[in-house]
């Protein structure tokens, strides 16, 4: 079962790794430099986790697909990525604007809590699934376009000689 789905569990790893990349740069940056500039460090973090994703998936997690011309396939990864990043803020956008989960309705605590579920839970996976489907028919379209490289056998060198192997020596005492 792990054989049939290593290309989803490789996207899986690729995708968490990115999850942490973004958190890890949007607070770092959020907690520091970027104190008043929220939205920025967010979007410097997952512009980050964005690049690192592509070299991972491409090289990795797809690395037998392909099918499109390297220029060609990192704008449709790119053009997807933006769309599923529209799709993963869009249920934190219902939740604060449409169902109006924010202050003063809730408590700072409370607003948290449904940003987290909205945007981190919901929007992450809508995004992910969003990304697995669009990577594999547009980005990495063919199966079989890039064939791993198999390490080459060392070949065997054949010598042909023109001298006859010697005759084998008959023992006169055992005759």
């Amino acid at each position: 079962m792990l054989k049939k789905h290593r290309e989803l569990l490789r996207f899986a790893v690729v995708g968490g790794i990115s999850f942490v990349i973004t958190m890890s740069v949007n607070y770092g940056l959020k907690f520091t430099v970027l104190r008043t500039h929220p939205v920025t460090a967010l979007i410097v973090g997952v512009l980050v986790a964005t690049i690192f994703s592509y070299v991972a998936n491409r090289e990795w997690s797809f690395r037998t697909r392909g099918g499109r011309e390297r220029a060609h396939e990192a704008a449709l990864f790119f053009l997807f990525s933006g769309i599923a990043l529209a799709l993963n803020a869009l249920p934190q956008w219902f939740s604060r604007y449409v169902l109006d989960l924010q202050a003063p309705r809730l408590s700072p605590f409370g607003v948290e809590v449904a940003d987290f579920v909205s945007g981190i839970v919901v929007g992450t996976l809508l995004g992910t699934l969003f990304r697995w489907w669009a990577f594999k028919k547009w980005v990495f379209p063919d199966a079989d376009g890039r064939p791993r490289a198999v390490p080459a056998r060392p070949r065997r060198i054949r010598t042909f000689t023109t001298a006859r192997p010697p005759e084998p020596q008959v023992n006169a005492e055992f005759s």
